[in-house]
């Protein structure tokens, strides 16, 4: 496994994130297709079920992605609050978004309050966070 840092850092699975969705697109598009071909005749309510069908798919496919990764922000709060306060016996500040908290668990616990204090001066975006990190701490467990 190469060593994690800003440019590498993000994960796509090609054949969920691109090829699935493109496909599920596709398919929707071509039901609609199929709907508005199919409109005052017998075959009407046939597309119309595989229009519900796909969109269906679409939308399961999308929450599927959608939940996870809401869960695992949870964590990443609790476990970045946790150690915000092993390191500093304060709480994590509530003006922090999840997104900054996330983006802040790549730093080391020597850059971590000098960073924290930092993005609460600044706002500083997730990005901003993540290209000031100079000893990334890698996080291979992402969803």
């Amino acid at each position: 496994m190469s060593k994690q840092n800003f440019i590498n850092h993000k994960r796509n699975v090609v054949g969920f994130h691109y090829l699935l969705f493109l496909l599920l697109f596709i398919g929707l598009v071509g039901a609609v297709v199929n709907v508005v071909m199919a409109w005052g005749t017998a075959g009407f309510i046939t597309a119309l079920l595989i229009l519900l069908l796909c969109a269906c798919c679409f939308l399961m496919s999308w929450y599927i992605r959608e939940f996870p990764i809401k869960a695992q922000d949870r964590a990443i709060r609790a476990e970045e609050g946790l150690r915000y306060f092993i390191l500093t016996r304060q709480p994590l500040d509530s003006r922090l978004t999840i997104a900054q908290i996330a983006a802040l668990r790549f730093a080391p616990d020597d850059e971590l309050l000098p960073l924290v204090t930092r993005t609460l001066a600044e706002n500083l975006s997730p990005d901003e966070i993540k290209q000031s990190i100079r000893n990334w701490k890698a996080d291979h467990h992402r969803v």
